[in-house]
């Protein structure tokens, strides 16, 4: 007989917390605190006149910056006008969107590495044009990879331009959406105008946006000028922007992770009150890109558990504040795709994924942050399938519980044949692609192959194949020409490799 229960609370996936609500409120409280009474060095007189005429305390100007503390009531009125949901497309908007808001997850990977690694000779070198583009060629290819970003440093063009060539070489690459990111407003402007020559126009843009920009202010509390600059031509465009500060704990920021994240927040807010008096409405995303310093290496740890802590932290305080979040994942310290790269980028892809993040990037992140592994993407691409089956959890109903099937089966019978399990085990038994199941004859046979060996022949396997041109060459051609004309502008400057690690 049914019994129809009541205060019957059904979870259908697995939730991590690593704070209480009492301990977000007390996060967030300080960091107003830090903003009215310590507040933040902001290097650009426009950023902050307009943050001065409306309300903000603007004390120990200098020549080319002043401190400035906003009090609580900015924020409450600049989270008020704060878009909920921030909708990013892909050039061909009806094939890739993201939505981001509470609880829905997106991965993808990230930016700017000055090295990779090849993936025909395995040498580390410096990155180029053809590496950008494989890196999107791979995107393309990974389901589970909703977003893109570079993954390299364009190295063969001047200093001042790599930013327009690495968009033109993810959009040859890719259709899915792209976070960039700008050397300065001007890379900004140029690489906006790429984006309306690709989607058909500036209407057509503010309907479906392709890309988002990447912003990072300075720790410990400062926004320079290039940051507010960006942050500022974002908000009067309406385009996309993540703003995610980037502290240390020990080194940049308090050595005790709670007081990172404040320290942090309080970063994120300027950007907030920043933007929202600049356009009510301006869409924005807050992160939190933050770690902890290994004291013996001084490094900047991205496989510690501090991380991945601390992301999973800020998750929860945007969630409750209702703003889109920028998290981080599927990344390590390893030096190559191996052992310690798979266990760190399991780590964080899980608790990314299990606390709710929106955008979470970093995917194929090696060396703390300098050098891309097609490896890494590739391997990530799987340990993230295999964390959303994890996801959905353990339903348990009627037709889960398959109380008739275990009847009609009986004691000492099998369910191969049943139409019960033909019917349902192709979408609730979760089957790899690249981890290892077979026998140990069965592997034998098919030649012993590791895992890293698996995962490097699915990468040789995608960038060789038959590329199928995502633009018409004329599009092409007017988006090379504007890479162009900033190479002209630049083509005094020499590439300083140092600035680049």
């Amino acid at each position: 007989m049914r019994v129809n229960k009541t205060n019957y609370l059904v979870n259908r996936t697995p939730t991590f917390e690593v704070l209480t609500e009492e301990e977000i409120e007390a996060i967030y409280y300080s960091a107003l605190t830090v903003l009215s009474e310590t507040g933040v060095r902001v290097y650009h007189k426009e950023g902050y006149d307009l943050l001065g005429q409306h309300g903000a305390n603007i004390e120990d100007v200098t020549e080319d910056s002043a401190l400035v503390k906003i009090p609580p009531e900015m924020v409450d009125i600049a989270l008020s006008t704060l878009p909920r949901k921030v909708v990013i497309y892909g050039a061909e908007p009806d094939q890739h969107k993201m939505e981001l808001y509470k609880n829905q997850i997106y991965f993808g990977a990230g930016s700017d590495t000055p090295f990779t690694i090849d993936p025909y000779t395995g040498e580390r070198r410096r990155a180029q044009y053809e590496d950008v583009k494989n890196f999107a060629r791979l995107a393309e290819a990974l389901p589970n990879l909703d977003f893109h970003m570079s993954l390299g440093i364009v190295q063969d063009v001047a200093v001042g331009t790599y930013d327009r060539w690495q968009y033109l070489a993810m959009l040859e690459g890719t259709n899915k959406p792209i976070n960039i990111t700008a050397v300065d407003k001007e890379g900004l402007e140029d690489q906006l105008e790429m984006a309306y020559i690709r989607v058909g126009g500036k209407e057509e843009w503010l309907k479906t946006p392709i890309f988002s920009l990447y912003i990072e202010p300075v720790s410990p509390l400062s926004h320079s000028v290039e940051v507010i600059d960006k942050l500022m031509f974002c908000a009067e465009k309406r385009i996309p922007f993540v703003y995610t500060p980037c502290p240390l704990a020990g080194a940049t920021a308090p050595a005790t992770l709670a007081g990172t994240a404040v320290q942090a927040l309080t970063e994120s807010l300027l950007g907030i009150v920043l933007s929202q008096l600049v356009r009510k409405g301006a869409p924005m995303i807050i992160g939190g890109l933050m770690s902890a310093m290994d004291m013996r290496t001084a490094v900047y740890s991205y496989g510690s558990p501090e991380m991945a802590l601390l992301s999973a932290a800020y998750t929860q305080i945007t969630k409750w504040l209702g703003v889109p979040e920028y998290e981080t994942a599927g990344c390590s310290d390893a030096k190559m795709y191996d052992e310690q790269a798979a266990m760190e980028a399991t780590m964080n892809i899980a608790s990314a994924a299990l606390v709710g993040g929106n955008m979470i990037h970093d995917v194929g992140y090696l060396e703390q942050g300098l050098t891309s592994s097609g490896e890494m993407m590739v391997a990530s691409d799987e340990i993230i399938d295999m964390v959303k089956r994890i996801l959905k959890g353990i339903p348990v109903d009627d037709d889960s519980k398959a109380l008739h099937v275990i009847e009609e089966v009986g004691p000492g019978g099998h369910y191969l044949a049943h139409d019960h399990t033909f019917e349902r085990f192709k979408g609730l038994i979760w089957s790899p692609k690249l981890v290892d199941r077979q026998n140990f004859e069965e592997w034998e046979a098919s030649g012993s192959k590791t895992h890293r060996e698996r995962v490097h022949e699915r990468v040789i396997e995608i960038l060789e194949q038959e590329e199928e041109p995502l633009m018409e060459e004329g599009m092409f051609n007017e988006l090379k020409r504007i890479c162009e004309l900033a190479d002209e502008k630049h083509k005094d400057e020499e590439l300083d490799l140092d600035m680049f690690g």
